[in-house]
C-alpha cells in the first residue's frame, strides 16, 4: 500500500459493540475505496461482506475512518 498510515485507524460500530482496527492491520488506507473497506473490515470481523452493505465510511481529516450502520430518519 502506498499510502502512509501513520497510526491511522478504523472505528467500527457493528453488533452493539465498538471497537478500533489500525487501518495497517486491515491493509487498507484512508483513500480505498469504501468497498475495498469494508471488505478488509468483513474479513476481520469474520463475517460475510453482506453484513456491512448498508454501512456507511466516514472519512476524517486526521487520516482515521469511522465504519457505522446507515442512519435511519422518520
Amino acid at each position: 500500500m502506498a499510502e502512509a498510515l501513520n497510526g491511522a485507524v478504523l472505528h467500527v460500530r457493528f453488533e452493539g459493540r465498538s471497537q478500533d482496527i489500525a487501518l495497517a492491520e486491515l491493509d487498507v488506507g484512508p483513500h480505498s475505496p469504501d468497498a475495498a473497506v469494508k471488505q478488509a473490515l468483513a474479513r476481520h470481523l469474520g463475517v460475510a461482506e453482506a453484513r456491512l452493505r448498508d454501512y456507511v465510511v466516514d472519512r476524517h481529516e486526521t487520516g482515521n475512518l469511522t465504519v457505522r450502520p446507515e442512519a435511519v430518519f422518520g
